[in-house]
């Protein structure tokens, strides 16, 4: 029948699973419009798309009935887009202000007179952002500079980080400690507690 997509919790990643699995092109990712597009008269309705998506976002209706259940379900669904669109660990960046590239790293975070948290990322680390915590939730009780860096490879060798995504902490230009790997909102609480541990 046709594939619809839940927008309000499609974070509409290139990345997104749905369109690596489709074997029609019929789900894409549209460069110009920046999000996750869907062209039904290309869809074969194998469900491939659905079974894909992390989050499920995307539902391929069976019948014109499955179909109208799915868009109720959709409109009634009281998330909404902004929501999702904050700044969260593991996840693509979303406010311009939190990212710094390497060479501002100098100056942003070693020599800050703040306490620094920094999180070192790059395409392949990237996680979904609706699995993801939400930074603010995590640092909401510290009093400190949050920043978001692609990370080279050089400088991750320097900073000897073994595995990405990673929360650094620095306090006048000294690595209080690290925090290698992803972890979804599942783990937040271990996650947290981890902070916790390493800035009190």
């Amino acid at each position: 029948m046709s594939v619809l997509i839940n927008f309000k919790i499609c974070d509409n990643a290139k990345e997104c699973n749905g369109v690596a699995v489709c074997p029609t092109g019929a789900l894409h990712w549209d460069a110009k419009r920046k999000q996750v597009i869907i062209d039904n008269a290309k869809c074969v309705n194998c469900g491939k798309c659905e079974k894909a998506c992390e989050v499920s976002a995307i539902h391929v209706a069976k019948s014109e009935k499955d179909y109208a259940k799915i868009e109720k379900e959709i409109k009634e669904d009281p998330r909404r887009v902004s929501d999702l669109f904050v700044d969260r660990y593991g996840a693509q960046p979303i406010h311009t202000a939190f990212l710094i590239s390497d060479s501002k790293f100098q100056l942003e975070v070693l020599e800050s007179a703040k306490l620094v948290a920094v999180e070192c990322f790059n395409d392949d680390s990237i996680m979904c952002l609706l699995r993801s915590v939400p930074m603010k939730e995590l640092l909401k009780n510290y009093s400190l500079k949050y920043r978001k860096m692609i990370i080279s490879n050089e400088l991750s060798a320097k900073l000897k980080i073994k595995k990405l995504p990673a929360l650094l902490f620095f306090e006048n230009g000294k690595l209080l400690g690290k925090i290698e790997g992803y972890y979804d909102n599942k783990k937040k609480d271990i996650l947290a507690g981890k902070i916790k541990n390493i800035i009190g």
